[in-house]
């Protein structure tokens, strides 16, 4: 009897535990969308703290599972919320680290989540909230599917998540019913844009390329004492409209982004583990025990915040359609964040904004520049997106080259993809440092203007 009534105490210890963990783990979650986006040092403890939680939690649903299942009830749809949540966290940690190492991170934990069918009976829970995380977990795998260009997955997944949108909507008769079919269709315009040009092999079947960096397609680089700046800070920005996008990523974004990062390794942080290697008892589910590097508590952690000892790839922000401050923001913060000898790159796609000056004499202002939104101000600027006006006052939402010429202090490498690039060209080096600037042509060539997406 006393032995009983000793189970049942520890088995009663073990539910509170585990409700102690979920709901710290899932306020520190809801914690992270607060945290500033620029920056390194601001959000990387706040990371730390929510990976550890998440660790643990982990690891204490595997050990006691047996008694979580009796007593507390434990769901599979819970546990795959749960693997879904961890996902979520080394994909945010990619896009805050630009270390491509974490992409796989999160798809190992979204591919145990379909593999082991832990929501393969949310329908049936009669519970329409339990639907929309799993279409939602849908597209985040897709996304990461992406990333990591696994198009035949790509493929099988939309065909799943098109299944499940029609089984949620005939169901529950949902108000966002409209909402997930468009999101449907930005995906499939978004692959068919992707696939738009097909690479085939002897055999006519596609090839699916790689637009990373790797050792075996870039040639060696021998280092001379010239050779003094590498690429440290990095903004793409995609401003442009009518473009094909998914989740806040246009198709510039998604191809720019995977241009300028390495191919992920394994074997470049020996303490990240295959997935699958610390399964509990219950079943081999992906361990949650590879804390990133660059947070607090793990082996790469640097106090002094010298991150090129930590990654490889340099740090990217990806700006979907800011605003004009939001733009300059994250401008001015990797510039802050620039180490000594770094270069910094600015990627931008975006309708032009035309000057109506006849004879211009300020090149910074006065030939108009890119529209960063398409919100207009009270006051109607002196230049127009793709149109004209009268008044002779500035576009508030227009970034002018001379916006950029506080940044030549520092190496600059621009690119810029409008069809008002040539504005760019007289950007003036009165700083002396490294400035390189590419422009778009103008114009699609007339053979091509139809299947312009």
């Amino acid at each position: 009897m006393v032995k009983m009534a000793s189970t049942e105490e520890q088995d009663r210890k073990i539910v509170l535990e585990f409700c102690h963990l979920l709901e710290k783990s899932k306020q520190l979650f809801n914690g992270l969308r607060d945290l500033p986006q620029y920056g390194h040092r601001q959000w990387q403890a706040y990371f730390g703290r929510t990976f550890d939680v998440y660790t643990k939690l982990w690891k204490f649903q595997q050990q006691h599972r047996l008694v979580l299942d009796s007593k507390y009830g434990l769901k599979r749809w819970q546990i795959g919320e749960i693997a879904s949540k961890i996902g979520q966290l080394y994909y945010h940690y990619y896009l805050r680290t630009s270390e491509t190492n974490y992409l796989n991170e999160a798809y190992s934990f979204y591919a145990a989540i379909r593999g082991r069918a832990y929501y393969s009976r949310a329908i049936k829970e009669d519970r329409p909230d339990l639907m929309v995380k799993k279409l939602r977990y849908y597209a985040r795998f897709i996304v990461v599917c992406l990333l990591l260009k696994k198009m035949k997955l790509v493929r099988e997944l939309v065909i799943e998540l098109e299944r499940q949108i029609q089984e949620y909507t005939t169901t529950y008769e949902p108000e966002d019913q409209l909402e997930w079919s468009l999101v449907l269709e930005e995906i499939k315009g978004f692959i068919k844009a992707e696939s738009a040009v097909a690479v085939l092999h002897a055999d006519t079947n596609p090839i699916v390329l790689s637009h990373r960096l790797s050792p075996l397609t870039t040639p060696p680089c021998e280092r001379t004492p010239h050779m003094t700046l590498s690429l440290q800070e990095i903004l793409i920005v995609g401003s442009a409209c009518e473009q094909a996008k998914f989740s806040e990523l246009t198709m510039d974004m998604f191809r720019m982004l995977q241009t300028l990062e390495r191919e992920p390794t394994d074997a470049m942080h020996p303490m990240i583990g295959h997935p699958m290697a610390h399964g509990g008892p219950h079943d081999a589910s992906p361990a949650a025990s590879r804390m990133p590097y660059g947070v607090p508590g793990s082996k790469g952690y640097v106090e002094n915040g010298d991150r090129r000892t930590m990654r490889d790839n340099p740090h990217k922000y990806l700006l979907y359609k800011p605003s004009l401050s939001q733009l300059m923001v994250f401008l001015s913060s990797g510039f802050k964040e620039l180490p000594p000898g770094g270069a910094l790159l600015l990627y931008m796609s975006a309708d032009g904004c035309f000057s109506t000056t006849k004879h211009p004499q300020d090149y910074g202002y006065e030939l108009g520049g890119l529209a960063t939104s398409v919100k207009r101000d009270a006051v109607d600027g002196g230049l127009s997106v793709r149109g004209k006006s009268s008044a002779g006052y500035k576009e508030p939402h227009c970034l002018y080259p001379g916006d950029l010429y506080p940044y030549t202090r520092r190496p600059l490498f621009i690119i810029i993809d409008s069809d008002n690039s040539f504005v760019f060209q007289h950007i003036p080096r009165y700083f002396g440092q490294p400035l390189v600037i590419l422009m778009s042509p103008q114009d699609i060539p007339a053979n091509y203007q139809g299947e312009c997406e």
